[in-house]
């Protein structure tokens, strides 16, 4: 399997991981996993910023891929299956129309970074 497979195969178990999030039938644990792996694919802060040379992108070749196995681990294997095939049908036309579940990492990191910058100035 070449790079791009590999690639294509992880941004559908992303998707299949936050949907099997989003169900109410996901046990507590995986939902706890699920939560973890869609905010570190969405969010903008890596534990490596990417611009240093090759580990940069390590932690996103390694960690990314660790969070989806931890949690596909937890998710029940029929919620899964379901889940996949949902997340196929997603990606099935390009980019999904349905984006906005970005919105509340965006809030949460521009919160972040406004109270950051406040306590900076202001104290």
């Amino acid at each position: 399997m070449n790079i791009k497979q590999k690639a294509s195969e992880l941004k559908i178990k992303t998707a299949a991981v936050f949907i099997a999030f989003k169900r109410k039938d996901t046990p507590f644990i995986a939902k706890i996993f699920a939560g973890l792996t869609v905010a570190y694919a969405l969010s903008p802060i890596d534990l490596i910023p990417d611009f240093i040379p090759v580990l940069g992108y390590l932690d996103d070749i390694i960690v990314l891929p660790l969070l989806i196995a931890l949690s596909i681990k937890f998710i029940p294997k029929d919620i899964m299956k379901e889940c996949e095939a949902r997340a196929h049908e997603l990606w099935a036309g390009g980019l999904p129309k349905k984006w906005f579940f970005a919105i509340p990492i965006i809030v949460i990191w521009t919160a972040l970074i406004g109270f950051i910058i406040y306590k900076i100035a202001f104290c």
